[in-house]
Parts: C-alpha cells; sequence; structure tokens
C-alpha cells in the first residue's frame, strides 16, 4: 500500500513537474516573440528617421542616454543595442510579406493622407504606438516567404543570436541554415560564435554527390545538398586495433549509440532499423543502415565500408535505392538517397564512378575515437605515458 502510495506520488510530481515546465517554456517563447516583433518594430522606426537624414548626429545616442533617465533601470536600448535593432530591421525587411504594407501605413498616418476607402478602416491600435508623430509598428513577424517551421525557429531564437548570424551571413539561406540549427540544438551563444567562425553552413554541403543529375526537383534538390557532411566523426565508435576493424562491428557500435549517430548526422533522421532486409524476386538483401528524413520526405540508406572508396559500392546501393523506392518508399515521399560511408575516397573515382548512375546518392568518410583531428595530436599523452602517469599517482 506504501509502494502504491509512493508510486502515486512520483507520478504526480512528475506530471506537475512536466505541466510546470512547458509553462515556463511556453512563457519563455511567448516573451521572445514579443520582444523580436518590438525590436523589429523599433528598428524600422529608427531606420526610417536616421538612414533618411531626419535625425542629426549622435540621436540614437541621446535618445537611449534619455531612455535611461526616463525609464531608470531599462536594458537592453543602449545605443548599440538599438543599432543592432535597426540592422536586424534592415536584414529581414524584404523576407516579411508585411513590411511594405507597413511602410504605406506609416506613410499615410504621417502625413495625415488617409485614402477614402481608408479613412473608415478600424486600425489595430494595440500594434501602432506614435512617437513624435511618427508610427511604431509593433506586429507578428508573420510571412508567406518563409514555411511555418522556419517561421517558428524564427521566433523562438534570442536577439543576440539573430545579430550574430545577420552579422556574420551573407545569404538568406545561410541565415536561415544557423537559425534552425539554433532552435532545434538549443544552442549557447558561444556555441554558434564557433559554427559560424568554422563555416559549418558550407561543410554541410560539401558531400561528394550526384545530385544535380539525378534530382529534377528544385526544393527537394537544394534540401538533399544541404543535408549531408563530407565526414562524420563517430568518436563513440572504439576500435583499437585498426586491422581488426570490421563494418558488422562498427555498425553494432553505431546502433548501440543511435541518438549519438543521429546527432552526428543532423538535424530530422529518424531510425528505422540497421541490416533491413530487401526481398527482390525471392532472395534476401540487407541495407546496412536506413534512416528517414522529414525534411527531405526520403528514406537514407548508408552503407558502411571500412576499406577505401571502391566504383563498384556505387553498382550496389543504386541497387538498394531502385528496391527502396519500389517496395518501401510511400507514394507521397521523395526518392530514397544512399550514401556510401567508407574510410577513404578518391574524389576523381567517386565522380567516374557517379558518371552513369540514375538514383541519388554520395559518398562520405568517417572518423573513429582512434583518429584524433591533427590539431588535438600532442595535447593528450600517449597510452604509455598515461599509464606512467597513472602508476606515479
Amino acid at each position: 500500500m506504501i509502494q502504491k502510495l509512493t508510486n502515486n506520488y512520483s507520478n504526480a510530481i512528475k506530471a506537475i513537474k512536466q505541466a510546470i515546465l512547458r509553462s515556463r517554456y511556453q512563457a519563455a517563447a511567448a516573451v521572445n516573440r514579443e520582444m523580436l516583433s518590438l525590436y523589429f518594430g523599433i528598428g524600422e522606426y529608427i531606420s526610417r528617421n536616421s538612414r533618411d537624414g531626419f535625425w542629426g548626429t549622435n540621436a540614437i545616442e541621446n535618445i537611449s542616454e534619455q531612455l535611461q533617465k526616463e525609464l531608470p533601470g531599462l536594458r537592453g536600448f543602449s545605443a548599440t543595442n538599438m543599432k543592432r535593432m535597426r540592422l536586424f530591421f534592415e536584414a529581414w525587411e524584404n523576407v516579411f510579406a508585411n513590411c511594405q504594407i507597413a511602410s504605406d501605413k506609416i506613410c499615410q498616418l504621417t502625413t495625415g493622407k488617409l485614402k477614402n476607402d481608408d479613412s473608415n478602416r478600424p486600425l489595430l491600435t494595440d500594434e501602432l504606438q506614435v512617437l513624435d508623430n511618427q508610427i511604431v509598428i509593433i506586429r507578428p513577424l508573420i510571412t508567406d516567404d518563409l514555411r511555418a517551421d522556419e517561421i517558428n525557429c524564427f521566433q523562438a531564437v534570442s536577439f543576440t543570436h539573430h545579430y550574430e548570424i545577420i552579422h556574420k551571413t551573407n545569404t538568406l539561406d545561410e541565415r536561415l541554415f544557423y537559425i534552425e540549427q539554433c532552435a532545434k540544438g538549443f544552442w549557447s551563444v558561444e556555441k554558434l560564435r564557433y559554427n559560424l567562425k568554422s563555416n559549418l553552413y558550407n561543410q554541410q554541403g560539401s558531400m561528394i554527390n550526384n545530385f544535380v543529375k539525378t534530382i529534377s526537383q528544385a526544393d527537394f534538390r537544394g534540401k538533399a545538398l544541404r543535408a549531408f557532411k563530407d565526414e562524420y566523426l563517430v568518436d563513440f565508435v572504439n576500435i583499437e586495433d585498426p586491422d581488426e576493424e570490421d563494418e558488422r562491428e562498427i555498425e553494432n557500435q553505431i546502433v548501440r549509440n543511435i541518438k549519438k549517430f543521429i546527432l552526428t548526422l543532423g538535424t530530422d533522421f529518424t531510425f528505422i532499423g540497421n541490416q533491413y532486409r530487401l526481398i527482390v524476386d525471392k532472395r534476401e538483401f540487407f541495407v546496412d543502415l536506413l534512416f528517414f528524413n522529414r525534411r527531405l520526405q526520403s528514406l537514407v540508406a548508408i552503407d558502411l565500408k571500412t576499406k577505401d572508396f571502391k566504383p563498384e559500392y556505387v553498382g550496389k546501393m543504386n541497387f538498394y535505392l531502385s528496391a527502396l523506392d519500389e517496395f518501401v518508399k510511400m507514394p507521397h515521399e521523395n526518392p530514397s538517397i544512399g550514401i556510401i560511408l567508407c574510410k577513404e575516397k578518391s574524389n576523381k573515382i567517386v565522380e567516374f564512378a557517379f558518371r552513369d548512375t540514375s538514383k541519388p546518392m554520395g559518398v562520405a568518410t568517417y572518423r573513429t575515437a582512434r583518429e584524433l583531428p591533427p590539431e588535438y595530436k600532442g595535447i593528450l599523452p600517449d597510452v604509455e605515458k598515461l599509464k606512467e602517469i597513472l602508476s606515479e599517482q
């Protein structure tokens, strides 16, 4: 009886705890959405006045100083941060569909020249604030140019993250990539800065592949090109003797650490199974690892190789993909993609092997825990030195 009550209490505590954490997260998310809308609106107001010469020199500095006096303890409105708000607006001005509508409304309201058909139209007064006969528009940041999941990611990322991304990227695709990674990976600002500095975006699509030739749909092709890396660090695979490295052993270690492997692959991958059985003309064939990628809406087959890439691997993968498309792929899904994951590769040999293929596939390499990158060599002592150090303790 006591045990039953204890279990009931534990379940109750768990349920209440989850509800509290969920509520806190939703509240924090709502605050962040409102703050981004506010900063966008203020950034627009500052941009319109400072860029067009309405304000004199040091206007932003003077406004910031006066704000601090009138609202003691106000944070986030230093002159530097207000200039960042302006940059935030200007970076996204052409993306959000309601920006032009907002600009027209600013023009109409500030000049007093409302159109006849607008004179009796109710304004969203909770979204409009008058400052010195100018209009600051605080509105939800929504647009038809971004998908719903991209907008959700945008709203989930802090203003500081947004500034770092805007400041250090050049294209919309690049910006959206880092925003998604921050939102889904819960990146800290420090991790974001590191990945921006290491140019993670350009590394993502560097895997040698035949996607341009084999994928006709532009949207699917673009996503596929960004979904895979040239090299994967499977540092949870630990095989001390390279001569004993076996494909099945690596596969088993990957399956035992499937969560880590999915994090290595990237976002949106779901594990279906290993040694996935395909039956063609009453004969069995087995795919080493099979995944489904939600963003690509495509099956992803991985063939593990412990040696250097060989051209014959392509024919085998082409066969697997044909069978997957015929017997496993659902009608609404995109064609299956194959990844040959091997120890080393010659890009020229891979290019020749891909020339007459019809199925989308790529070749990437992997490193295990035994193979530290050159920049880490020398940081840790070798095994014998470690034994020596430990024996002295």
